[in-house]
């Protein structure tokens, strides 16, 4: 959970223009960017109103959505956008598991909660994976390893078992690869693995 109260407060948001971004890419933008962000974002968006130092997971989503929008009108890199997608991913499970214990709700009403997230996912994993065929390391910061580690820990989330395995291979058969994401590859291997047995059961 402390991961997900952490996107809360990723998303920096201009309050005048509309233009958001996660911080790391917040203070990058091109002319050109400036320019198609002043008159598809700047000129249409009604913006909300944030008031204190805390917002809701509402609030948090909503900004999640314009740092989307964001990133599609100025073009920006295939990495940028899918990583705002797993980040909101991200979110959206802290809201899920404050929608279940807090509020109560059925699980009827967390279903769609629960597919935006999966759907986020699924973004996010082909969004990342394109990036490293196209797009030179370091990728949204994250080295070879770690984005390789990243990539088959979301394919097991999304149940892809054989494309987590395969990257999880290539993982432990690289000679040059961190100690410690092999070590963690090991481990996720073993969930994999267990996640297999109990398909079958």
């Amino acid at each position: 959970l402390a991961i997900t109260l952490a996107q809360k407060y990723d998303v920096v948001l201009c309050p005048h223009c509309g233009y958001a971004a996660l911080g790391r890419y917040f203070p990058h933008v091109t002319t050109k960017q400036a320019k198609l962000i002043k008159e598809n974002i700047s000129k249409k968006v009604r913006l909300h109103t944030y008031s204190g130092d805390t917002y809701s997971y509402e609030e948090a989503l909503e900004r999640y959505q314009l740092a989307l929008a964001n990133a599609l009108v100025k073009q920006a890199r295939t990495s940028e956008k899918a990583y705002i997608c797993l980040k909101n991913a991200w979110l959206l499970r802290g809201y899920l598991q404050f929608l279940s214990e807090e509020k109560k709700l059925p699980e009827n009403q967390l279903e769609p909660v629960r597919e935006l997230e999966k759907a986020n996912l699924k973004n996010a994993y082909k969004g990342l994976s394109e990036a490293v065929q196209s797009e030179s390391y370091p990728i949204c910061g994250m080295d070879e390893g770690t984005l390789d580690y990243l990539l088959a820990a979301v394919a097991m989330e999304l149940g892809d078992y054989d494309g987590a395995s395969k990257i999880v291979a290539n993982i432990l058969i690289s000679p040059n690869m961190n100690p410690r994401i092999k070590d963690k590859a090991r481990d996720l291997k073993d969930e994999i693995v267990q996640k297999k047995k109990e398909m079958k059961k």
